[in-house]
């Protein structure tokens, strides 16, 4: 029996591809006889699951890798804090966001829509609902369960209203009506902290968006052919750049229909693409990021300090001396480690070549970008396979590429050299591992830069993209992502707390418990809600009705708080920590 669309996106069997033109272009090549379902995103981007026995290789090696879906993982929030920890809203303070709460502006993010897609929520928590027990949820499509109906124009999932969510919490079993969870509750926090209701006052619970609307999707997670490709552990978490661009089609669209502006708060990221914004999952977001009534908040990633990118710098020929035309990258690989992919990026005209040592002292002699290849080695002493895809011209940044895998590397040092067939005078390349939480054990460059490691798709030009800052002494976060872009586009674009942040955890009764988190995903949930409240003055309070994105990012920048010795924009903090107050403060005293 021929297989529905929904079958086919949820089957094993059919691999999927994100394309950014018509349908027709992608298939022309094949029989009228394909097996295959399409998804339209927007008239400019689609997903395609066609049956993998179909495919001219099954095994994907000699795929575009271009068209292959990112793989996402939770920036990841560390440590918990023990049952009965006050809630503390200095966080809240420092970034002006009580400030504006109150008597004038009575900035609480109503009438706006906060959309988050992530691991779900636990729709019973006291801080999702209003003074009379209802939720403030509008509604969570759960792409993980596949028995109710799902949203209309979708073919997966099931789609729960408020209604039905009311209902639910009026029960005595809530979870027969909306079986819903959040397993691992990353989406929880960040939704309670950038939308929770309002307690005691505040002394009990505080958000920036308390009287927000909040829309869900709980994302599926990756096919397991994905993960196997991308080398992913299998006990990790990884969501597909397919499923969430679907997600953020139907946030959209809801807020579209009620006609309501709309905050997104992307809490995931990867080492994966260009780190320029060109994938096509970035662009699709800066189609939706550049829109009126519409804004992004993107996280900058837990990556700074991971020892996960290496850039390449080779020296020019001075004065007759002559200058290094290769350079050795040295990659300490743990025990433990099933597999990694390496990414190797840079611009025309260089014509890498790259050559590769193992710890056992096997060598593959450099192979050169210049055509696209897919070679795989392997080795007499050691059990890796390693294979070498090339793309001398990256579909949308036109960049070369060498993507590496290495599949169950010998534990030791291994050494990947670089060269420039070409010889042209300075050469740059950047490469990456992937996230800490895709491999196994640890992975790192020795001798690594902690420069341009925000996770994408923080590149995305129109969004607002968060580094992380510990707003009790003012010092930045660790792990924070830093910037430039590739191409020296200037991410990130603030700084905004994310270490020791006390968020209302899932205790149902009439005290919120609470915890004590940190990580980059709660620098962008806190300046998510931030956004809503200026959503709200902006659009709601029709000061500023034609905002979108960028808009409500410079006038972020323009209010935040500058150290006079720092120089900005800067890579660490782009321009400044978030002041919601002096955002105000300075549009009352230009």
């Amino acid at each position: 029996m021929a297989l529905g669309c929904k079958e086919k996106i949820l089957s094993e069997d059919y691999v999927d591809w994100v394309i950014d033109f018509p349908l027709s272009e992608v298939l022309s090549e094949y029989s009228e006889d394909m097996d295959f379902c399409y998804q339209e995103i927007t008239e400019g981007f689609g997903i395609v699951s066609i049956n993998r026995n179909q495919m001219p290789d099954t095994s994907l090696i000699s795929f575009d890798y271009h068209f292959f879906p990112d793989l996402l993982g939770l920036q990841q929030t560390e440590g918990a804090g023990v049952q009965g920890t006050a809630f503390d809203p200095s966080p809240l303070v420092t970034s002006g966001i009580p400030g504006v709460q109150g008597q004038p502006l009575n900035l609480t993010g109503r009438g706006v829509i906060l959309a988050f897609a992530d691991s779900g929520i636990n729709y019973e928590n006291r801080v999702f609902r209003r003074e009379d027990g209802t939720s403030r949820i509008l509604a969570i499509w759960d792409q993980t369960i596949q028995e109710g109906e799902p949203p209309e124009g979708f073919y997966i999932g099931t789609e729960y209203t408020r209604e039905q969510i009311n209902e639910a919490l009026r029960s005595e079993n809530p979870k027969e009506i909306v079986p819903t969870y959040d397993e691992d509750g990353h989406g929880t926090r960040m939704a309670a902290l950038a939308a929770g209701s309002i307690i005691g006052d505040g002394t009990e619970y505080l958000s920036p968006a308390y009287d927000a609307d909040i829309l869900v999707v709980k994302l599926k997670p990756s096919k397991k052919y994905l993960k196997n490709y991308y080398l992913i552990p299998e006990n990790a978490t990884a969501y597909a750049s397919s499923d969430f661009m679907l997600a953020i089609k139907y946030l959209n669209s809801y807020a579209l229909a009620f006609q309501r502006p709309i905050v997104f708060c992307i809490g995931m990221g990867s080492n994966y693409r260009d780190h320029q914004g060109n994938s096509v999952f970035s662009r699709y977001l800066g189609s939706i990021a550049s829109q009126q009534s519409r804004v992004m908040v993107i996280t900058g990633g837990n990556e700074g300090n991971a020892a996960h990118h290496y850039a390449g710098r080779f020296q020019k020929e001075i004065s007759g001396i002559g200058g290094r035309r290769e350079e050795n990258m040295e990659i300490y690989v743990s025990e433990g480690v099933n597999g990694f992919l390496m990414q190797i990026w840079t611009a025309a005209p260089v014509n890498l070549a790259v050559s590769i040592r193992t710890p056992g002292g096997e060598y593959i002699a450099p192979v050169s970008v210049l055509f696209q290849t897919n070679l795989q080695y392997r080795f007499v002493f050691e059990q890796t396979v390693i294979t070498v895809y090339n793309k001398y011209i990256a579909q949308g940044s036109g960049d070369a590429l060498v993507l590496l895998r290495f599949e169950n590397p010998t534990p030791g040092i291994w050494t990947v050299g670089v060269s420039d067939s070409e010889e042209n005078p300075g050469v740059v390349f950047d490469a990456w591992l992937p996230i800490t939480e895709f491999l196994a054990a640890p992975v790192y460059f020795l001798q690594p830069s902690p420069n341009t490691t925000l996770t994408s798709p923080s590149y995305v030009p129109d969004a607002i993209n968060v580094a992380t800052y510990n707003s009790y002494d003012n010092s930045i976060y660790l792990n924070s992502g830093r910037g430039f872009g590739r191409d020296g586009q200037i991410k990130p674009d603030l700084a905004a707390p994310g270490v020791n942040i006390t968020i209302a955890g899932n205790r149902l009764g009439s005290t919120p418990l609470i915890s004590t988190y940190t990580g980059a995903s709660l620098a962008a949930a806190i300046t998510a809600g931030a956004a809503a409240q200026f959503m709200q003055w902006a659009i709601i309070d029709r000061n500023a009705s034609y905002i979108r994105s960028q808009e409500l990012k410079n006038y972020f920048i323009r209010g935040a708080r500058r150290d006079p010795n720092i120089v900005y924009p800067n890579p660490i903090w782009g321009y400044g920590r978030l002041d919601l107050y002096n955002t105000f403060a300075n549009l009352r005293n230009p």
